[in-house]
């Protein structure tokens, strides 16, 4: 019996890779017996997926796990140089299941075919490196137009169960499907593509205990709107969210992976849900029957042990929870949709909504198109179009085509929509956006999940706003923040007024699912003989030079390229839009350094003074000339510095101008690995405070490098241009393979080092 459970396929695209639930479940019960306690669905997920449980040191909050997990994914974006690096490695082929998508690239400007086809001109030659390195290094490769990768995972490869690393921060989406599914870098990916454990600090495990159902007008967007609002951006740093309770049952699979999607805007490591009957639907209708027979059978591994013990926990009656819409400018200010209309004429926020757009990563499910399509239709029976601009995201070519099968891209399209193609659009900046000059002040009202300045539109007067898919269609037909569909009216075309009835769908469509075009493509059983060419004169793509090792010195004298103000997330520091064409080309990409953040010395984006000329000018032309000059320099940040995008460009291109440490007061999880990874100092104040001690025109010492270990602080000399010097003390969260990282000048080097040492 164990024997044939064995032989349940990870996926339909990797038949003789196979579900190991014996192995997960012997490394639970050496765990549970070593720890002596009952365990959260977390623990035994993350646990169960330890390289030496018996003796692995386990500590919530303070140890580093070494882990397998059990297959990696990457969208286009990110994995250039995730596949830059691998190519880098030397190693013949991927250790683990791997897949690629391809859904960044494609620029929404006209609707989905022409914009499709536009993008595969424009990005050729992108698409045809990550398509032969695929094939080379057997990894899977989704053809642009297939869909959003995280919507292809929870089709294709999410389970309960899994362990899956992706290089995009909503990778947790596949927590929908009872799943441990974590945001990482590249370089984090290239270590399990490299069959090498992965460090993970041991999350502290929130607990959020769901009560009531879900009804009306409210819906699984709203849980996670409600907690972002109570936990901020940085809430959930350091911890998976672990939904449990009796309303659990109430929300949708897909409405499940809605909530851990957008748990990333909260700073979780990842979000789960306990595997119930709702996940075994949703298995079935997309053919993974057997799936979830072998999940029924083990079933006690998926769910959390009575009586296990929370870090913390919320509780929401979900009978009780209202409609929300969060922003603008940011994703964790949360209002009530009744609300939000009087707040905005307070705050001055324009109340025309000028664009409403629904799909993302977030919110492009059969069962969101469903709703949304209930809202318009009832606006069509009175003769109502949509009084902004409306646009539809499809979260992947099955969403697509079942949705075209069953009239409800008509319905949207009838009402004013136009319907994009299958990929991440504007939500991420591809959006080619033409009813505004740029500058100019104005609402819009999206279904995605993040709302940060400029991030879709790259103009830092849209107010963004973030909400569920149907209210975002019923504000877009009213036109207005100051509507609320429980409780307003509309006037038909007839003069007559109505009240928008509370949407209803089904989750999953009554027949199969319409695949649509096949869009993958599989790696060839051996691809030692695929070419993979990367031009030198490309100005998309640019093989890596290995970082320099560290000189066994401390770091002196450092000049400062930026003291930051205020929020500093990855859209700051390595914008996307159109620098995303640039993504696997390091100088080029660099161009865009921290042209986002805020100067203290000024109040500027993008204009820092040059230490060594006194001159102002651009953030990255400024880092080149230290580099040239041959001067190291620090950045120094604020709270939860590198919040938002998993984008490991955030880390390389300080990396490759000559920066060496940054300072903060907080660093979201990512992107202080990621700065690990590539041979930075990330460092916290010891005392936030000294925030204020440090000056845009002071240089910086680290000293005591040669002692350099865990957990010890490290000194920092100020010292001011009038002569005068203070030491302050910086914290750390390396442990000694981190300081190996330093030391070789990247994680990359690191392993080099080892193999040849190996070898």
């Amino acid at each position: 019996v164990l024997c044939q459970r064995a032989k349940v396929a990870m996926s339909h695209f990797e038949p003789n890779d196979h579900i190991n639930y014996e192995k997960l479940e012997k490394n639970i019960n050496i765990v549970r017996k070593r720890l002596d306690r009952p365990l959260t669905l977390s623990e035994k997920i993350v646990y169960g997926h330890l390289d030496d449980p018996a003796k692995q040191e386990i500590e919530r909050g303070k140890t580093y796990l070494r882990l397998r997990p059990d297959r990696v994914a990457m969208q286009d974006a990110t994995a250039q140089m995730a596949m830059l690096q691998f190519i880098s490695s030397g190693l013949p082929k991927v250790a683990v299941p791997s897949t690629i998508h391809c859904d960044h690239l494609i620029e929404a400007q006209s609707g989905g075919e022409n914009d499709l086809r536009r993008a595969k001109d424009i990005n050729k030659e992108v698409y045809n490196f990550l398509a032969t390195a695929g094939a080379k290094y057997g990894v899977g490769f989704w053809k642009p137009g297939s869909g959003i990768i995280h919507q292809i995972i929870l089709e294709n490869y999410s389970y309960p169960g899994v362990m899956l690393i992706g290089t995009d921060s909503h990778t947790p989406n596949g927590g929908g499907l009872g799943g441990i599914c974590i945001g990482v870098g590249g370089a984090d990916a290239v270590d399990v593509m490299a069959g090498i454990p992965w460090e993970l600090k041991c999350p502290k495990v929130i607990g959020v205990k769901l009560t009531g159902k879900l009804s009306g007008w409210s819906s699984p967007k709203d849980v996670i709107l409600k907690v972002a609002g109570i936990l901020t951006v940085k809430g959930g740093t350091g911890a998976i969210i672990e939904y449990h309770g009796p309303g659990v049952d109430s929300i949708s699979c897909t409405g499940m992976a809605t909530i851990c999607n957008m748990g990333a805007e909260i700073g979780a490591t990842t979000s789960i849900f306990p595997y119930n009957d709702r996940m075994k639907k949703y298995l079935g209708k997309t053919g993974r029957a057997d799936i979830a027979a072998l999940a029924d059978e083990f079933k006690q591994h998926l769910v959390p042990d009575s009586g296990c013990h929370y870090d913390q926990v919320i509780e929401i009656n979900l009978s009780e929870l209202k409609p929300h819409i969060n922003g603008p400018f940011t994703p964790d200010l949360a209002h009530p949709v009744s609300d939000v209309g009087a707040v905005a004429e307070k705050e001055g926020w324009p109340l025309d909504i000028r664009v409403g757009l629904i799909g993302s990563c977030t919110n492009s499910s059969y069962e969101d198109m469903g709703r949304s399509a209930a809202v318009a239709k009832q606006a069509l029976a009175h003769g109502l179009k949509c009084k902004s601009k409306f646009t539809i995201t499809p979260g992947s070519e099955q969403i697509r085509a079942t949705i075209e099968r069953d009239g409800y891209a008509k319905i949207l399209r009838d009402v004013g929509g136009l319907v994009l193609a299958n990929a991440c659009g504007p939500c991420i900046g591809q959006w080619d956006r033409k009813d505004i000059k740029k500058g100019e002040k104005n609402t819009i009202v999206t279904s995605y999940n993040r709302n940060f300045t400029g991030r879709n539109d790259a103009n830092p007067e849209t107010h963004a706003f973030v909400t569920s898919p149907e209210i975002v269609t019923a504000l877009s037909i009213a036109g207005t923040l100051k509507f609320n569909p429980e409780t307003d009216y509309l006037t038909g075309a007839d003069g007559k007024k109505f009240k928008l009835e509370a949407p209803d769908a089904d989750e999953l469509p009554k027949m199969a699912f319409d695949p649509g075009q096949d869009t993958y493509q599989y790696p060839p059983k051996d691809g030692s003989g695929q070419r993979v060419d990367v031009s030198p004169t490309s100005q998309r793509l640019q093989l890596l030079e290995p970082f320099d090792k560290w000189d066994g010195k401390d770091l002196e004298d450092m000049l400062i390229l930026i003291k930051v103000k205020g929020k500093c997330t990855t859209d700051h520091i390595s914008a996307a839009g159109p620098w995303l064409k640039f993504r696997g080309h390091l100088d080029n990409i660099s161009n865009n350094l921290l042209i986002g953040a805020i100067n203290i010395e000024n109040g500027k984006a993008n204009s820092v003074r040059n230490a060594l000329t006194q001159e102002f000018g651009p953030v990255p032309d400024t880092a080149r000339y230290y580099k040239k000059m041959g001067v190291k320099w620090a950045v120094v940040g604020d709270e939860n510095y590198g919040e938002g995008s998993s984008r490991e460009h955030a880390a390389l291109e300080p990396r490759h101008l000559g920066g060496r440490v940054i300072i903060t007061k907080s660093f979201a999880r990512i992107h202080e690995t990621n700065l690990k990874k590539q041979g930075l100092l990330p460092l916290t104040f010891a005392d936030p405070a000294d925030y204020n001690k440090i000056h845009p025109v002071d240089k910086l010492s680290i000293v005591g490098l040669a002692d350099f270990a865990p957990g010890k602080p490290l000194k920092c000399i100020i010292k001011h241009p009038n002569g005068s010097q203070e030491t302050i003390m910086l914290n750390h969260t390396f442990n000694e393979s981190q300081i190996e990282w330093f030391q070789a000048g990247s994680a990359l080097n690191r392993m080099k080092e080892l193999q040849q040492k190996s070898s």
